[in-house]
């Protein structure tokens, strides 16, 4: 199955709900980064939900997530846009821990749970928006339910789940983000509550082959959900070697003389893909006498 996520309401239009496989693009994450279970989990929650924020914008939007704790892993860092691209990275990739009491991979032991989850919007105006909260778990769907709800005023469920092979490689992963809109009756609430309460673990749906319309079925039961959009999704890093050159030319033309003279050559790796770039002592030469004109 395609990575790809849902947008839907039901309740009569007043909850609006996202629903994502994004097996295939935390897999892609994984190689990249060579990140070990815990860490795997980490990065992949925090993917998946990065992904169906970016959902919710428009045109040529994007977002960078950041949630940086105290735990070993160091800060978690991801983009997406409106278009389903998304990538990540992890300070640590190689942490990973024995279960924790309730059987599951320790990804609060690994991120941390003091520290910060901010998200920062690009929507093309002068200033970005920025919103930070303070995490509360390191599970890191808890941490974005949190920011919903206290960043941008918007009730909302946020779960995510990686379920992890013993070799390190994704076997499954997913999520759903679910929002209270304004209208909204508190019967409207607590039967919302209760389904999402008693609902099994996402990451085992999409292991047992459940398309993100049918965990949206599962989840709301005899309520009806109107599907009003599906994007695909993938992991697509935006690193290029004309951008390692345009990084370059900025630091001017003494700086770039001194790459000349000291190592003959420059090499730039990509925090995200890890793309490692190559540049010449002709192409630094270059690059110099575009700095000086």
């Amino acid at each position: 199955m395609k990575d790809y996520l849902v947008k839907a309401t039901t309740f009569g239009g007043v909850v609006r709900a996202y629903a994502i496989n994004s097996t295939n693009t935390v897999e892609e994450a994984q190689r990249r980064q060579d990140t070990w279970a815990t860490a795997s989990a980490a990065l992949g929650r925090t993917i998946t939900v990065s992904a169906m924020m970016g959902a919710m914008l428009k045109g040529d939007d994007s977002l960078t997530v950041k949630l940086e704790g105290n735990g070993p892993i160091g800060a978690i860092i991801a983009d997406s846009d409106a278009t389903g691209d998304v990538r990540g990275y992890v300070t640590n990739p190689h942490v990973d821990f024995d279960l924790n009491t309730q059987g599951k991979l320790d990804v609060a032991r690994a991120v941390g749970m003091e520290g910060t989850l901010s998200v920062v919007k690009d929507l093309g105006l002068k200033d970005h928006f920025t919103g930070q909260v303070p995490i509360i778990s390191g599970e890191v769907g808890e941490d974005f339910t949190y920011y919903f709800a206290n960043s941008e005023q918007t009730p909302s469920a946020v779960g995510a789940g990686v379920l992890v092979n013993s070799d390190h490689s994704i076997l499954a992963a997913g999520g759903f983000i679910i929002q209270v809109m304004p209208g909204a009756d508190e019967e409207v609430i607590e039967r919302l509550e209760e389904k999402i309460q008693s609902f099994p673990a996402i990451s085992t749906l999409v292991r047992e082959g459940n398309s993100p319309e049918q965990m949206l079925e599962r989840l709301f039961g005899e309520e009806e959900v109107t599907i009003h959009a599906r994007l695909p999704v993938r992991f697509q890093c935006k690193c290029s070697k004309e951008r390692v050159e345009r990084s370059i030319l900025g630091l001017g033309s003494e700086e770039i003389q001194n790459m000349i003279d000291e190592d003959h050559s420059a090499e730039a790796t990509c925090h995200f893909c890890n793309e490692v770039y190559h540049l010449t002592e002709e192409e630094l030469e270059t690059l110099k006498a575009s700095a000086e004109n």
